[in-house]
């Protein structure tokens, strides 16, 4: 019964010791960035945080929830298609867009942080954030535009903060 409740109290003694570190790491990679809050809650929202221990796995996470991001505009694309028919050029234009992000600027930031090519990981973030605005203006200034609006936004906002972190790698 001891052995049990021992080797709870390591576990719980090892987690203590390397949280305090890894909240530095996180605070001091998030300062580098221009938008503070966002990274913060960006990284803690992921499991992964409590185990990252560089910058480089810091902005894998960061660009982790990018990809979830343009995931979240595909969807609402795809739902917008069924309602909105009259904005159906845009809509393809947008899904083409966010594919992009999906498809190649996010595996393209992954490899660069990866393999420490830290720049090729930087232009694919600067893309993501460039197709975000992309879709953001195919719709000029109809009221319809606002149903992607706030993805675009933190598409482009979460883009940004991965960009600054990659920043500090070069």
């Amino acid at each position: 019964m001891k052995f049990p409740l021992i080797l709870l109290t390591l576990l719980q003694f090892r987690h203590q010791m390397t949280q305090p570190g890894n909240e530095n790491l996180i605070e001091t990679t998030c300062r580098t960035t221009a938008n503070y809050d966002l990274c913060v809650a960006a990284v803690a929202a992921d499991s992964r945080s409590a185990a990252a221990s560089n910058v480089e796995e810091v902005g894998l996470i960061v660009v982790d929830a990018v990809r979830a991001k343009a995931e979240v505009a595909l969807s609402a694309i795809k739902g917008m298609k069924s309602t909105s028919p009259e904005y159906r050029a845009a809509l393809e234009d947008c899904r083409d867009s966010y594919e992009a992000v999906v498809m190649a600027d996010v595996p393209e930031a992954v490899a660069g942080l990866t393999r420490g090519v830290p720049k090729f990981a930087e232009y694919g973030m600067k893309d993501a954030a460039w197709e975000a605005e992309i879709c953001d203006r195919r719709f000029g200034t109809v009221a319809e535009k606002g149903t992607l609006r706030d993805v675009n936004k933190s598409v482009q906002e979460l883009a940004g903060v991965a960009c600054g972190i990659i920043r500090s790698l070069l």
